[in-house]
């Protein structure tokens, strides 16, 4: 008998005690073996199976290593109270600390605890106390010193008991969209150049005022502001420097403003201020003189300094409006009534306000259609050598034959003609038309254009002043061309380029209204200028004893004289002033002690008797007049008219309203309910008029002080010239 142990199958033995044993052993060697082989076999696919699983666990923790490297992905894990278990060390670093500083803490600890992540708090810690998942939940980072905003997400864990275990969850950074969404929300809500609210932030943060539950809340004020010459210093100095000056003026009126309103910027050069609560007039009227009074200090702009000006329209709710479009309305208005006043003011809206903003869209069209159909003309003030008392040339001063009121100056429609942008083609035109008339008058007579600032920069001036040389035939020498120091807003090489093209050609050139823009004597020392202008504001009052305004023209005179070039002084309109300016130096004189500004065909014909022309008018200049404002009622003829009085003396006053009123016309004057006087016009310009009192009001009538000479009109019309935008004394 054998015992046989067979391989492959364990614990098996066999006792062979024949042969038909020993053949059925051979039967199951095989067998034993094929078996082995089958145990190898699934050996070697756990051990690779268990390799692969291996690997690919490898795999995807550099995969989340990376991730987690990155800062833009990380991954947090907490127990079941909340605090950190796990947490990626690239937030770690961020926080400056190792993670055994942080492990323990609660989650919670890792975001900003501020007020404004108050909603976010509560969000979070519902979800970690309902066990609930939450996902891209947006936190704001705890980190000192630096903003940054996270999402995070996160799903609740529990053991193979069912016990919860904590949270375990991922972030990654938010800070980069955050900051494209915020600034996206910033150019929707503020304008970009000054930082202010823009026009849809504005018109929502009145209307939020306007619409407030409390009606005693909705009492407001809005400011609108126009710039006076930006449009001067963005045409010649360029939109760079204007959009600096843009900047500097945000900076100035959001100072002086403070906390009182908001300030904005509704486009180009327009801006508004929206004051809630504020209605006193007073303190109105107080604000806008300190906005117009700051805006107006020079600013320095690329070395340069810089002069502009401002003025503002006032409206307030309720009185003038209880919807916003009401109150943006009046306020534009009121806007329109400060630059119609002059520019540099204010003015609060009022009711009659409504027509004379049609009167004015009037006239800029029947201004655009004058232009078309040639109703403009030029009119020629004489200019005199007083060494001789001869007429050495003219100014040309554009007038316009309205043809519902009459003859206009300047002072009426040249500055709707620079808004609505028709100053230089009438500039051209006026340049034209003089050459062709000067071609007509004596050789030795000159003539006179003022060239505006934007025309000045149009570099075709020179081409289009050789054409109207040649064209008229003219000789260069015989046309004088006026700028003002506005030119001068940037001297930069344009400008230096212009007044060499000028001077080649031949012309002469005269720096207008001298003293009073910005650094006169600095463009003296560059610019060939022919002549200085003394302005009228000098001369006028000059004759008054303790005035300082001789002294002022005498020196001017002096600098003239030691640089070689003339001078002439503007608005002289009585024999003293004429005098004066003679002895002090003045080479020339130009105003109404000669003469007003007449037709072409009036100066051909007084030219034909010869160049000598006589001084005329009042010996003493008029006192002084303090200004007054009162609405009056005229009567005349059964028809009642509506004026105001502008000032009034015993013998007279200056009234203001009335279009073309005949000298010798009677009028009865309610000056108050029980006061009427008869007054006779005595003189009369575009809608102004003199009137005398028939017979002399009583003495005492202190509410209306001053006096007036109401026999002859003084040059308060300061007339501009054909292209000039400043206006000029006639």
């Amino acid at each position: 008998m054998l015992l046989i142990h067979l391989p492959g199958w364990a614990g098996l033995e066999v006792y062979v005690h024949s042969l038909a044993g020993l053949v059925m052993l051979a039967a199951l060697v095989p067998i034993s073996i094929f078996a082995d082989r089958i145990q190898i076999r699934h050996q070697r696919l756990r051990f690779r199976a268990k390799e692969a699983r291996y690997r690919a666990q490898r795999f995807a923790e550099q995969i989340l290593r990376d991730f987690e490297d990155t800062g833009q992905g990380w991954f947090w894990e907490t127990d079941a109270r909340g605090n950190l278990t796990y947490l990626s060390p690239a937030i770690c670093e961020m926080f400056f600390k190792p993670f055994s500083e942080i492990a323990g803490k609660h989650i919670n600890t890792l975001f900003d605890q501020g007020a404004n992540s108050r909603d976010r708090e509560r969000s979070l810690a519902f979800h970690l106390t309902s066990k609930s998942a939450f996902k891209e939940l947006g936190v704001r980072a705890g980190i000192m010193g630096e903003v940054r905003w996270w999402s995070i997400s996160g799903r609740p864990v529990y053991a193979s008991t069912g016990e919860f275990v904590g949270f375990r969850g991922s972030g990654h950074d938010l800070t980069e969209k955050r900051r494209s969404q915020e600034e996206a929300s910033r150019l929707a809500h503020y304008d970009s150049l000054t930082d202010l609210a823009n026009r849809f932030q504005m018109a929502k943060t009145l209307e939020d005022v306007l619409n407030a539950s409390n009606e005693a809340e909705r009492d407001c004020a809005v400011f609108l502001l126009d710039l006076d010459r930006f449009k001067q210093v963005n045409d010649t100095m360029g939109h760079p420097a204007g959009d600096a000056l843009l900047q500097q003026v945000s900076k100035r009126l959001t100072r002086v403003v403070g906390d009182e309103g908001l300030v904005g910027r509704l486009g180009g050069d327009e801006f508004k201020v929206v004051l809630p609560g504020v209605t006193d007039r007073d303190h109105l009227a107080n604000l806008a003189h300190r906005i117009i009074e700051s805006l107006s200090q020079p600013y320095s702009i690329e070395g340069d300094r810089v002069v502009i000006g401002a003025s503002v329209g006032i409206s307030v709710a309720p009185d003038d409006g209880t919807t916003s479009e009401a109150l943006i309305r009046n306020a534009d208005l009121a806007l329109y009534a400060a630059k119609d006043g002059g520019r540099g003011r204010f003015h609060f809206y009022a009711s009659d306000l409504h027509q004379v903003a049609e009167e004015r869209r009037e006239m800029e069209q029947d201004l655009r259609d004058a232009i078309q159909t040639g109703a403009l003309e030029l009119h020629y003030q004489p200019v005199v050598a007083l060494d001789t008392q001869t007429i050495s040339g003219f100014e040309a001063l554009m007038r316009w034959e309205h043809p519902k009121y009459g003859m206009q100056s300047p002072a009426r429609f040249v500055e709707i003609a620079e808004d609505a942008g028709l100053i230089t083609p009438m500039g051209e035109w006026a340049l034209r038309t003089a050459c062709a008339q000067l071609a007509k008058w004596p050789e030795s007579v000159r003539v006179a254009v003022n060239v505006s600032p934007l025309q000045f920069s149009h570099a075709q001036l020179p081409a289009i002043v050789t054409s109207a040389l040649a064209q008229s035939g003219v000789a260069p020498h015989r046309l004088e061309l006026e700028i003002t120091e506005s030119v001068f807003l940037r001297d930069d090489f344009n400008t230096d380029a212009v007044f060499a093209a000028l001077k080649a050609i031949g012309v002469r050139l005269a720096l207008d209204d001298f003293g009073t823009g910005y650094s006169s004597l600095g463009y003296l020392k560059k610019a060939p200028f022919d002549k200085i202008k003394i302005d009228q504001s000098f001369v006028r009052g000059a004759t008054q004893a303790g005035s300082r305004n001789g002294a002022i023209i005498a020196s001017i005179t002096s600098l003239a004289k030691s640089l070689g070039m003339e001078t002439t002084a503007e608005g002289v309109e009585t024999l003293d002033e004429l005098e004066l300016v003679r002895s002090l130096g003045c080479s020339h004189v130009q105003g109404y002690v000669f003469n007003q500004a007449l037709p072409a065909a009036t100066v051909s014909e007084q030219l034909s008797h010869g160049l000598t022309i006589e001084a005329k008018g009042f010996h003493k200049w008029r006192p002084e007049r303090q200004s007054m404002l009162r609405k009056v009622a005229l009567e005349h003829a059964g028809e009642i008219y509506m004026a105001t009085i502008r000032n009034m003396g015993p013998g007279g006053a200056l009234v203001e309203g009335l279009w073309n009123v005949p000298p010798g016309t009677i009028f009865n004057i309610a000056l108050s309910e029980t006061e009427i006087v008869k007054a006779t016009t005595i003189w009369h310009c575009d809608n102004r008029m003199g009137v005398a009192f028939a017979e002399g009001r009583a003495e005492g009538d202190d509410d209306l002080p001053g006096s007036i000479n109401a026999d002859r009109p003084v040059a308060e019309e300061r007339e501009a010239s054909s292209v000039e935008p400043v206006r000029k004394a006639g």
